[in-house]
């Protein structure tokens, strides 16, 4: 492993950005994830930020369970997030569509649409378990830059 790629796998760990995505929820989830950037709990102290492109950001947060007129949204905003990227989705409905699981709008839990790399339980979570689940994430992301570097290596 190069220099290169560790500082890079170091910096995509310890500054991961984040693109926020409701994909129908009651913005309980939405207010908590704001509420872990305040300064009561200060996650930006690791580096955390909001981004306001996906093409910026390197870990996709999604809140609420996927609904019909969301699921091309999801699809195209997951599309447009780098490589490597990692995806975590923040609360109950995105994991198991929670309360909503029987509605006729809803198409399903999150990982049916696209790959989910880190699950924070909870309706609403707590800020302080979504950063663990942001930090997971970033270590997700920082070990997959490794692999990815690696593979480009042996590629002739």
């Amino acid at each position: 492993m190069t220099l290169v790629s560790r500082i890079v796998g170091t910096c995509r760990r310890r500054s991961p950005w984040l693109f926020h995505m409701n994909s129908g929820s009651c913005n309980g989830c939405d207010i908590e994830l704001i509420a872990s950037l305040t300064p009561r709990y200060d996650a930006e102290q690791l580096g955390v930020r909001l981004q306001g492109s996906p093409r910026h950001a390197d870990i996709l947060c999604v809140t609420g369970p996927v609904t019909h007129t969301s699921v091309q949204a999801v699809k195209t905003v997951y599309g447009q997030v780098c490589e490597p990227k990692a995806v975590v989705a923040i609360g109950s409905c995105p994991a198991s569509t929670n309360a909503f699981i029987d509605s006729r709008v809803i198409v399903g839990p999150l990982d049916r649409q696209i790959p989910v790399d880190v699950f924070v339980p909870g309706c609403p979570p707590r800020p302080d378990a979504i950063i663990q689940g942001i930090v997971a994430a970033a270590g997700i992301l920082a070990k997959r830059g490794k692999s990815s570097d690696a593979e480009r290596k042996a590629k002739p």
